[in-house]
């Protein structure tokens, strides 16, 4: 099939490059000129795309990119993967709308368009599907397939990849739901189809209120469990002996990347509005998560005081700002709040992170440097935010004059853990 795949991203890009790879005709569209120059050369940034694959499929001709949509070919299936913020706590669309409206204009009778970018229940049917029917002039159902299916990229997984994950497909009636089912199994090994486009949304948002809760609890819990002289990260280690009933989530110093900062706060705002009523797990679990780094701030003063130093004037390493382990996407990493947080108290704050570039989600007064001997015996305190492989756990033991493992990966007399 002709594929257009709108935004080239962490969930974006994987799609594309998977469906070329099995026999489709892709076009990864996104309005970035620069990623599009970047793919254009076989340069990828999203670590789950190696830029060997991304090469291959570019040299066989089954995928190319374009930045104008004056560039994109008539197509059998189109799939919105743009990203879906929170404006002060509201959900914005804008790029959904702005990229409906746009494969609108290139609908085809037969064609089907899927929106896989995370949203609330009701989004396909009372938002999207109005703009493309505008846009086009043709009638969803009768002319065309809509459907929703969420993403599930969970970058640098290498158990579960994108073709190994069980996919959720829905349609607006019964033959939407055959297209998008037969496109998702041509490109992952197992789909799950529900049964409706408000299901499949809700559960995207099920999923990610699931983890937000229970990380909050854990978190919540070791901020309690240290003043009662009990290490959480045992206790939990021996919860996790149980065969049913639990499920292990461990604590950290906040949450990042766009599901988890992000995702539930759509359910909460659109049940508000619907419903009249708050959300309160998801609001609760807001509010512990969000003030981790506050709390990592205030366990690393009291280590200070402890020592008899003042955060002002000190010299902290910062060591990952991704929010997650192994990969470079710092979205919402709970890193850049530590690192202004201690920049504002006077710190002199450094960052070593060997994935994520100099980036425009990073405080420029962080001072970026790479994590050696000497860097870390330089520094009065290191604190380890993301427990990346690449670190040389060793020689912070060794060389720094004291840790906050924020990650429960060091153990010595000169760490504590969160």
């Amino acid at each position: 099939m002709h594929v257009v795949v709108a935004g080239q991203g962490y969930v974006g890009l994987p799609l594309a490059v998977r469906a070329a790879e099995v026999g489709h005709r892709v076009v990864g569209f996104d309005v970035d000129p620069h990623r599009v120059q970047q793919l254009a050369a076989g340069e990828s940034y999203v670590e789950d795309v190696a830029s060997a694959r991304l090469r291959a499929v570019l040299d066989s001709g089954a995928y190319r990119v374009a930045a104008d949509a004056a560039h994109l070919p008539p197509y059998d299936i189109a799939v919105i993967t743009v990203p879906t913020p929170l404006r002060d706590g509201v959900p914005d669309l804008t790029y959904v709308e702005s990229c409906a409206h746009t494969l609108g204009e290139h609908l085809c009778p037969g064609a089907t368009v899927v929106l896989e970018s995370t949203t609330y229940p009701g989004t396909t049917e009372e938002l999207v599907l109005p703009i493309l029917e505008k846009a086009s002039g043709l009638i969803a159902g009768a002319d065309f397939h809509v459907g929703f299916s969420p993403e599930r990229i969970d970058p640098g997984n290498k158990t579960w990849p994108f073709e190994k994950t069980p996919k959720v497909v829905s349609g607006i009636d019964a033959a939407s739901l055959d297209v998008v089912k037969g496109f998702y199994d041509s490109v992952v090994e197992t789909t799950v189809p529900a049964s409706g486009t408000k299901v499949a949304e809700l559960t995207k948002l099920i999923e990610n209120t699931f983890r937000h809760v229970n990380i909050a609890l854990v978190n919540e819990i070791a901020m309690l469990a240290r003043p009662l002289g009990v290490s959480v990260w045992d206790a939990i280690d021996a919860a996790a002996s149980k065969p049913f009933g639990f499920m292990r989530f461990t604590p950290g110093p906040g949450v990042g990347g766009h599901c988890l900062p992000i995702d539930p706060s759509f359910l909460s705002w659109k049940v508000e509005r619907a419903v009249g009523v708050p959300f309160r797990f998801v609001e609760l679990a807001n509010d512990v998560n969000n003030h981790m780094p506050d709390y990592v701030v205030r366990r690393l003063m009291e280590a200070f005081n402890t020592r008899r130093m003042a955060v002002s004037g000190s010299r902290v390493l910062l060591l990952g700002l991704a929010y997650k382990a192994d990969t470079s996407d710092a979205r919402e990493s709970p890193s850049a709040r530590v690192a202004a947080l201690l920049l504002d108290l006077g710190a002199e704050v450094r960052g070593a992170d060997p994935h994520v570039e100099d980036d425009i989600r990073t405080d420029a007064r962080l001072i970026r440097v790479v994590a050696t001997a000497e860097e870390i015996a330089a520094s009065d305190a290191v604190v380890l935010l993301t427990d990346h492989t690449e670190f040389d756990y060793e020689s912070i033991l060794e060389h720094a004059p004291y840790v906050l493992d924020c990650r429960n990966r060091l153990s010595g007399v000169n760490v504590d853990v969160l």
